[in-house]
């Protein structure tokens, strides 16, 4: 198989503000190790997967910064949006550019900015997606076994029936994709046991994608030949003029909900999709209270607290399930539970003009 890997690398990441900014957002952020999240995510798949191999696809200001990291990468392989407007357009993009190399090339869809702590299981679900993919035209993706009825998350409800093993793995048919529920509906998704959250992750033969396209995804289909004729010719002309008119939808809303033959496979690989500030709880190592810290610091009487303040000595005293981050120019305090809240933040900001803080 000739397994193509396109990382969505655009973006901006509200909710890691005051960390994450426009010019430096999360997903070039060495919040997992000391490497940005987006060359951990190149790295996990570089034993199996060569650099040449492997696309990004961003905005242009995105991309030159994208290519100071990933300098492994070919130069070609950096994909560039016009603008960003969502998944959908994002990756009518991308898998025309790849289906213009190669139409039988498998493309394998990745976020730049996700946890992945057992590289070696992950790799073996790609390549066993990949595997499933070529049978029988299926489009593939990755349910994460829920650990708690999260309302931050999409859901994929699947059948146990008519199953498919390949390499070890198995994969179910996909009965419908769930938007983020509210908390009384998320317990009723765990209760049932046939519902898994939506990792984001796709695998999807390029000829597949464009047949589907057709079928599923008409509103799509038309700016996928524009493109894919521009990506032909020898002097290629400008995409952005159809690019603005794709709706700025995601690829879930856009083909996968819609379209026939999506299989999932159980994503048991150590995933989180490190969404905000709380979930560094779970990442970052805790002392006996539950507390985690960046930085020098006493904690006192004090429980599950995030702290992140390298710069300066931080203080808790008598404080529960809060977070803290202190940057040069802003401070962020929050309950734990409300970190989600942290990108209304953002946009009250940007409301406010104050561009130096964004």
């Amino acid at each position: 198989m000739d397994i193509r890997v396109v990382i969505m690398a655009g973006g901006t990441g509200t909710r890691f503000w005051p960390l994450s900014r426009k010019k430096r957002p999360k997903q070039f952020l060495p919040i997992i190790s000391k490497l940005s999240m987006i060359e951990e995510t190149v790295q996990r798949l570089l034993p199996r997967i060569p650099p040449s191999k492997i696309y990004t696809i961003a905005d242009r200001e995105q991309t030159e910064l994208i290519s100071t990291f990933l300098r492994e990468l070919p130069e070609s392989n950096f994909i560039v949006e016009p603008l960003g407007k969502n998944t959908a357009p994002c990756l009518t993009l991308a898998s025309a550019f790849i289906y213009n190399e190669n139409p039988d090339a498998v493309i394998a869809v990745l976020p730049a900015d996700h946890l992945i702590k057992n590289p070696s299981s992950f790799l073996e679900t790609l390549f066993a997606g990949a595997e499933a993919a070529c049978s029988q035209k299926h489009l593939i993706t990755f349910g994460i076994p829920p650990e708690y009825p999260a309302t931050g998350y999409g859901y994929i409800c699947f059948s146990q029936k008519n199953s498919l093993v390949i390499n070890g793995k198995t994969f179910y048919p996909v009965q419908e994709f769930k938007e983020k529920p509210k908390l009384d509906q998320a317990k009723r998704f765990i209760k049932s046991g046939n519902y898994y959250w939506n990792s984001g992750m796709f695998l999807w033969k390029a000829d597949v994608f464009s047949q589907k396209l057709k079928e599923f995804a008409p509103s799509f289909y038309s700016p996928w030949r524009y493109i894919l004729n521009n990506l032909k010719q020898e002097n290629k002309t400008d995409i952005k003029s159809i690019y603005d008119k794709m709706p700025a939808i995601s690829i879930d809303y856009a083909l996968m909900e819609k379209a026939s033959d999506v299989l999932m496979a159980e994503g048991d690989f150590g995933w989180s999709d490190v969404g905000s500030w709380s979930s560094l709880l779970d990442i970052w190592a805790k002392d006996e209270a539950g507390n985690t810290v960046k930085g020098d610091a006493i904690i006192i009487d004090s429980e599950n607290c995030l702290s992140y303040n390298p710069e300066k000595f931080t203080a808790l005293v008598g404080i529960n399930d809060l977070i803290v981050v202190n940057t040069e120019d802003a401070l962020l305090i929050c309950r734990k539970d409300l970190d989600q809240k942290v990108k209304d933040i953002v946009q009250k900001i940007q409301k406010l003009k104050k561009e130096e803080l964004l």
